[in-house]
Parts: structure tokens; C-alpha cells; sequence
């Protein structure tokens, strides 16, 4: 769940150089179209999820196109995109409760007995949840290693100025960018819902520094680093629960943070500058 996220947004990092502070809202978005689809429509969930993250894709490049690349074609700095996504962030969790209200919610889905593996024990949701990730994280592998799109992705996430001299339509490369990572984020806001239960707007937007903790352990804009990352984060905040308190365990993935800043601040995976 972790790494769908992570490298959701390692990915648009990678690409357009700017933090997207609205990405916990666009996990709101992939829940909520899900819902939508599941409930209101009366979809089978599985399909209501694909739905949902292909909608979240596509939301994804529309708030691109409309808000963003404005800003990114005036030369707005790294900082003030920081603030405009912010912004950002707040217009889609309002818009969410506009629309589907302030109350938790939760998934036509049954949640099905619990499966014990050695002294571990997985819902089959849970297990369904491995799978689909292990899956899509193989296919990202594979896009970004064996396609022109994913080769392009990785020559402006080097330099942007040179690829584009070299011929790449850096504005298509983009857009596939957004619309990638935007279907990773609604992907991994599903799978969070799914493990929370119950969700409501701010759900995804509270799991956000968990995310950020993970792409800057891994190295920031560095894809196989938000997956090392993720794994990292992921175990050392839930197999605290053995020792800690489940009130504490987020605070974990801070104190990660921290320690590898100190020891390691370019992450795992150093970040090659770009130009």
C-alpha cells in the first residue's frame, strides 16, 4: 500500500521537479471514485477500483493542465509550487466533502475471515492487496525499463533541458507522468481504505507524511528508492506494534526520517541532479 504510493509520487517528482503536497488529497479522490462507482453505481468492487484509479488518473492530468502547468510555464520556483499545491490540497479534501460529505465511510466489500500464515494473520483483502502491488510495481519496472514512454520518463527525470534537445516531447511525457501517478495514487488510496476499514476525506491526507517519509528514505525521485523505502518505512511502523502502542507507531516513520537524514540525507538511492 506504501509503495503504490511512494512511487506514485516519487514518479511525478522525478519528471516535473516540484513537491505535490496535494497527492494526499488525490488518494481522497481514488477512494471516493471507487465509492462512487461501487455504491452509488452498484459496480462489483474490484471493478468500482479500477474505475476509481483510472478516474484518478485522469483527474490527475486535468488539475495539471488547469492549474499547474500555468505556474511551471511562468518559471515558478520549487517553493511557491510547494505553497500553490497546498492550496491545491485544501480545494480537493473541501470538494470531497462537498460532494460525499464529512463522515466516515467505508466499501461495499466483505472483508472475509482472517487467514493465519505461521504467526502472521492476513485478511484475503489484506493478501489481494500484496498481490496487486507486487504486480503493478513489476509493471512500472517494466515500463520505465522496457518502453519508449518509460525510457523518455527517465531521461527528463536526468535533465529535463536535454531531453528535450534530444527530440522528446516533454509535454506528452508529462501528461502520461500525471496520469500515471495520479492512477497510483487513487490505486493506493483504495488499498488504504481497504486496511483502514472506514475512510473518510482527510484519510489519504493523513497518511501523506508516511509517503514523503518513505520516497525521502528511498531518495527523492528515485523510483526502486521509494520501493526500498517503502519496504523500510512499512516494516519498522507496523512491527513497532509488537513493542509500542498503535497511537505511536506513525510517529516511528518520523524518527526513520530523521536518523537517515543525519546519516544518509540524499536517501538510499542518491538523487542525480537535474537541469
Amino acid at each position: 500500500m506504501l509503495a503504490l504510493s511512494a512511487v506514485g509520487l516519487s514518479l511525478q517528482f522525478g519528471v516535473t521537479n516540484f513537491v505535490n503536497f496535494g497527492y494526499g488529497a488525490m488518494l481522497g479522490l481514488g477512494m471516493y471514485f471507487t465509492y462512487a462507482l461501487n455504491t452509488s453505481l452498484g459496480l462489483p468492487f474490484w471493478l468500482a477500483a479500477i474505475g476509481g484509479t483510472l478516474l484518478t488518473g485522469v483527474a490527475a492530468v486535468i488539475i495539471d493542465a488547469l492549474i499547474l502547468e500555468p505556474f511551471v510555464r511562468r518559471g515558478t520556483s520549487g517553493f511557491f509550487m510547494l505553497i500553490v499545491t497546498f492550496g491545491l490540497s485544501l480545494i480537493l479534501l473541501n470538494l470531497i466533502q462537498l460532494f460525499w460529505g464529512v463522515s466516515f465511510t467505508k466499501f461495499s466489500i466483505h472483508q472475509g475471515t482472517p487467514l493465519k500464515i505461521g504467526p502472521l494473520s492476513f485478511t484475503p483483502n489484506q493478501l489481494a492487496i500484496i498481490v496487486i502491488s507486487i504486480v503493478v510495481l513489476v509493471g512500472v519496472h517494466l515500463l520505465l525499463t522496457r518502453t519508449t514512454l518509460g525510457r523518455s520518463m527517465r531521461a527528463m527525470s536526468d535533465n529535463t533541458s536535454l531531453a528535450k534537445v534530444s527530440g522528446i516531447n516533454t509535454g506528452r511525457i508529462t501528461m502520461w507522468t500525471w496520469f500515471l501517478s495520479g492512477c497510483l495514487a487513487g490505486l493506493g488510496g483504495v488499498t488504504l481504505a481497504i486496511n483502514t476499514v472506514s475512510f473518510q476525506a482527510y484519510t489519504g491526507n493523513n497518511f501523506l507524511f508516511v509517503i514523503f517519509a518513505a520516497v525521502i528514505v528511498g531518495g527523492i525521485g528515485q523510483i526502486y528508492g521509494a520501493m526500498i523505502g517503502a519496504i523500510a518505512i512499512g516494516l519498522v511502523v507496523n512491527l513497532s506494534g509488537i513493542w509500542i502502542s498503535s497511537a505511536y507507531q506513525l510517529d516511528l516513520a518520523f524518527a526513520v526520517l530523521v536518523l537517515v537524514l543525519l546519516v544518509r540525507p540524499q536517501g538510499v538511492i542518491a538523487t542525480v541532479g537535474k537541469a
